[in-house]
């Protein structure tokens, strides 16, 4: 049983957040998940990942729930620099609001042929007949390279390779279709609502300060790095064996840092999370829900560069350090 959560702690610090979400988001319904965590006296307790709610649940119970609370998502939120700038808005934020609507209504339909790409519709392709290759995207919005259309945060690190640009949207780990779904039924409401976005409208210690949810962006490839996951190399998250072998060490990380798990996330931890492949879904909810605590907690840096480029159109992945590396 969950017991209420506290708004002061005993020692009389005011902490940064009193509730955490965290999503793994996708494009598709079946494939969203949520883990919460609500601060008690005690430390963080962790519920077990649900599937996420629809909308009106959702905002009105978890997002815009009277808390403060930090809500993190599984998917790009910010564009590369050398396409923001094209735009002719001021910011991603600003940018955002327009996306979808007027003379960016095509903005997130998916082009399908080469000659539909274009700055204004620039995700590509929809679907996956042969011929369709990088270069098209490259040449339709100007660049010469994938880095081009890669944010700071998404390059390659020391300890993880490359992410996928968000506007290439084949493959298995594109991940532009959920940046597509989730801008517009979480970030746009969202952000209409009242909420605040992090990187763009502040750090976490000052967005904290008032009531209501903050936004932000998480990565579940870098998020294992912070509690302590790690695969071997021929196995990975999609098998069962290597996600039970996986939450040892995460329930080792909570011991220490006084973190509590209700009894059926504990028991997900200790189970693999079951034998279907979808079970990577609610492994990554929960595991980048830890990250964030290590964040909020100040154990780590939020680790928002503080290049122009990325507060005003990039933004950056949650606990990640700075400088990420260029090759």
């Amino acid at each position: 049983m969950f017991l209420r959560p506290a708004r002061i702690p005993l020692n009389g610090t005011v902490h940064m957040f009193e509730r955490l979400i965290h999503a793994d988001w996708s494009a598709h319904n079946k494939k969203k998940w949520m883990t919460t965590a609500d601060r008690m006296p005690q430390g963080w307790q962790v519920a077990a990942p649900r599937l996420v709610p629809g909308a009106p649940e959702f905002f009105d119970r978890w997002l815009f729930g009277g808390r403060r609370v930090l809500a993190g998502f599984d998917f790009p939120i910010g564009v590369p620099a050398a396409f923001g700038k094209r735009t002719g808005f001021g910011d991603f934020p600003e940018a955002l609001a327009e996306f979808g609507s007027g003379e960016w209504k095509e903005f997130f339909c998916v082009a399908d042929r080469p000659e539909d790409i274009t700055l204004r519709r620039p995700f590509y392709p929809q679907t996956y007949p042969r011929g369709r290759r990088q270069a098209h995207l490259l040449g339709a919005l100007g660049v010469k390279t994938m880095d081009e259309l890669r944010r700071a945060c998404e390059r390659k690190t020391p300890s993880r390779r490359a992410a996928c640009s968000v506007f290439w949207t084949l493959g298995g780990n594109q991940v532009g279709k959920a940046a597509i779904d989730g801008w517009k039924s979480v970030i746009q409401p969202a952000l209409r609502g009242g909420a605040r976005l992090w990187p763009f409208q502040g750090r976490l210690d000052e967005l904290s300060k008032s009531p209501g949810c903050v936004l932000c962006e998480t990565y579940p490839q870098e998020a294992y790095l912070h509690v302590g996951v790690c695969f071997r190399p021929s196995g990975g998250k999609r098998i069962q064996e290597d996600r039970r072998d996986a939450g040892a060490p995460v329930i080792r990380w909570a011991e220490r840092q006084g973190v509590s798990f209700a009894d059926d996330a504990r028991k997900n931890l200790l189970d693999g999370f079951g034998p279907s492949v979808s079970g990577e879904d609610p492994f990554d909810a929960l595991v980048g829900l830890l990250s964030m605590i290590e964040v909020v907690d100040r154990r780590r840096d939020e680790g928002s560069a503080s290049a122009a480029d990325v507060i005003t159109w990039e933004g950056w992945i949650l606990g990640q350090r700075s400088p990420a590396l260029s090759s």
